[in-house]
């Protein structure tokens, strides 16, 4: 029994926000994962592990085949779905990705000694805001997938690990739909992430050295292309 998500756990990722039966179609009309992933995938869905879903799944096979990234940074590794499937699909990468659960820990480090067959996967345990700073390389692509509330707190660092052209995905940003209500219809318990995301959108969706695009999968993506050297975002105070 897996203990670090319980069946109460931030309800809005399991909430699509496209229709019921265009979720139904985008999961059942494109190419199934195999192998490795099938399994971890069926075990995620058994003990309540949030992975990313299909139709992002399907994205990022595109996304990666075209864009081939070299080196890719992950913020969140649960069990290590997406860093297996960056891997699979970008095949001449390194990646490197972050957790600090302990349990979820556990498990990617079972699951990369027996799925990362070319050795491509770095897993760094710890707190992101402390990984981050000992970094040292840049990457072209990155991929956070961990607590809503601190992507605008990780975002600055990032950027600057970030190479220009590269690109940063951000999973389950619409929170089930609640970034669209004023604060005062979202739950108490969820206000925090709330006032997160409100603070990475008005930081980064007009930016004049980033370009920026919602994606209506799963719970929402945000991505991100670095276009200068040096990319300051607004203090969130100012918002």
């Amino acid at each position: 029994m897996v203990e670090s998500y319980s069946k109460n756990a931030n309800h809005n990722m399991r909430r699509p926000v496209v229709k019921d039966e265009i979720v139904d179609f985008m999961r059942t009309r494109q190419k199934p994962v195999a192998g490795a992933l099938k399994e971890l995938e069926a075990f995620a869905r058994k003990e309540n592990i949030p992975i990313i879903p299909h139709e992002t799944v399907a994205y990022f096979r595109l996304l990666l085949q075209a864009l081939q990234p070299k080196k890719i940074l992950e913020i969140g590794t649960a069990i290590g779905f997406s860093a297996l499937l960056m891997a699979e699909n970008a095949p001449n990468a390194q990646i490197t990705t972050i957790d600090r659960n302990e349990e979820m820990i556990d498990f990617a480090k079972k699951n990369l000694a027996k799925y990362d067959l070319r050795k491509q996967i770095t897993l760094l345990e710890g707190d992101a805001v402390d990984v981050l700073r000992d970094l040292t390389e840049t990457y072209d692509f990155v991929f956070m997938d961990s607590a809503k509330s601190k992507y605008i707190v990780f975002l600055p660092r990032i950027l600057e690990l970030l190479e220009v052209g590269g690109v940063v995905v951000l999973d389950d940003i619409f929170q089930g739909g609640d970034v669209a209500k004023d604060i005062m219809e979202v739950r108490r318990g969820q206000r925090t992430i709330y006032r997160g995301l409100q603070n990475l959108f008005n930081a980064t969706l007009n930016h004049p050295d980033l370009t920026a695009s919602l994606v209506p999968l799963g719970d929402g993506i945000l991505m991100i292309r670095k276009n200068a050297e040096t990319v300051t975002l607004p203090d969130p105070s100012s918002f």
